[in-house]
């Protein structure tokens, strides 16, 4: 969420950042600093009619020991009447603080000056594109015939069991999952990260904390039988950037460095194609993620370094893969500034996203409430990060897709000793 004073003190940058997502926000900026303006006059009245208050129940105690009865009466009559003024005041404020924390959760953030304009996923910006392309066989097959030849993937079981996007993975399949998931944590780890682990459900605050709600409730699987009000998590970013919801950090606590795995669940609109099969789109998958909190003149540094451990896992994997700046259009609701992994797949001959890394500055952080106490003592916003590393089922097609051969599925070197086999045959 934006912060007041930053709109109001950069009330034309915010506007002319914010077109680059394609939306004219003139008149939701306008209106959150009319409603300020009114916020603050009703505080001020409140504030002097609460101080005039105070100071007549003084007088009135004074007056009532030096016996002066009648002129107590008249100053506690105005009081009852101030009373009342102070109550009808409070109510207006409340309204108007509400209305306005309605309309700043409607509010994107803002892009970062190096957000390239566009409107759609192809006025994304390549900034790098690395790896070789493999050459495949004639038989070559995309990953769902490979799941079905080699009895590694049930897709209809899982319908059978829940409904489609719900696989069931089986044998050298699990494994090669459990494979990527532990090598993506050893990985993480190693690199500085803490790993945690968090709860799969979520209460509405911590939606709230991070920006998927109210914008994304549609997507979310929500719970609330029984009294309960529960969402399941889309992403381990949820509950692991909640762990620091209304936190104040001393400044040498930062950065925090978290690494999680958990399944993600999405209630994504369905469609059909090639484009949409197999592990391309499903409402349950497993992901592994990192996330910092940052000190805000670190982030931009922080983010690079989040890029390189990306870039890192997939070298190692050895899969072609590019990496977009999105376009203000593709940008996520809480994102100033985000790069997408995407692996290209031989079989399906077409890109696939993998990971998404992005700085949302202090957009979260004002939600969350989580600041730190800086070096001169004054507490301030932190920002926040989070990347995937690396989502599982996009990077599992590329693997069955870009390692098959005539005589089984090769298993990239650096998963050998977490699978134990070296090949799906």
């Amino acid at each position: 969420m934006l912060q007041v004073p930053f709109i109001r003190e950069h009330k034309d940058l915010v506007i002319k950042r914010l077109a680059k997502r394609n939306i004219d926000a003139t008149k939701m900026i306008t209106d959150v600093i009319a409603l300020d303006e009114e916020r603050r006059g009703l505080q001020t009245q409140l504030d002097n009619a609460l101080a005039e208050s105070n100071t007549l129940s003084k007088e009135i105690g004074m007056l009532y020991k030096s016996g002066e009865v009648q002129k107590a009466n008249i100053l506690k009559e105005k009081t009852a009447t101030l009373k009342e003024d102070t109550k009808q005041l409070n109510e207006q404020l409340n309204q108007k603080v509400e209305a306005l924390q309605e309309l700043l959760y409607k509010i994107p953030n803002v892009p970062h000056e190096s957000v390239p304009k566009g409107n759609t996923e192809d006025d994304n910006e390549e900034v790098l594109r690395e790896g070789d392309i493999p050459v495949l066989h004639d038989k070559a097959m995309p990953h769902w015939e490979l799941a079905k030849k080699y009895d590694i993937i049930d897709f209809e079981l899982g319908t059978k069991i829940t409904g489609a996007g719900f696989p069931v993975y089986k044998d050298k399949g699990a494994k090669l999952q459990r494979a990527l998931i532990n090598y993506f944590l050893d990985k993480n780890t190693a690199s500085g990260y803490i790993e945690m682990q968090v709860p799969h459900l979520v209460n509405e605050a911590s939606g709230f904390g991070t920006g998927q709600l109210p914008d994304k409730e549609g997507q979310m699987y929500h719970i609330n039988g029984n009294g309960d009000n529960f969402y399941l998590i889309p992403t381990a970013e949820v509950p692991a950037t909640n762990l620091f919801r209304g936190d104040l950090l001393a400044e040498n606590e930062l950065p925090k460095a978290i690494t999680a795995y958990t399944p993600c669940f999405r209630r994504e609109a369905g469609s059909y194609g090639t484009h949409v099969r197999g592990l391309n789109r499903l409402h349950q998958f497993d992901k592994v993620e990192i996330l910092r909190i940052e000190h805000p003149d670190n982030s931009y540094k922080a983010l690079d370094k989040m890029v390189t451990h990306v870039k890192t896992l997939l070298q190692e994997l050895k899969l072609p893969y590019r990496i977009l700046r999105l376009c203000g259009g593709d940008l996520g609701f809480t994102s100033a500034l985000t790069y997408d992994f995407e692996v290209f797949s031989t079989a399906q001959d077409r890109w696939l996203e993998v990971s998404s890394v992005s700085n949302f500055e202090t957009f979260q952080a004002n939600r969350l409430k989580l600041r730190f106490k800086n070096s001169t003592g004054k507490s301030e916003l932190a920002h926040t990060l989070n990347g995937s590393s690396l989502a599982l089922p996009r990077i599992l097609a590329g693997i069955l897709e870009n390692y098959q051969t005539e005589k089984g599925i090769v298993i990239p070197e650096v998963l050998i000793p977490y699978t134990g086999f070296s090949i799906i045959d």
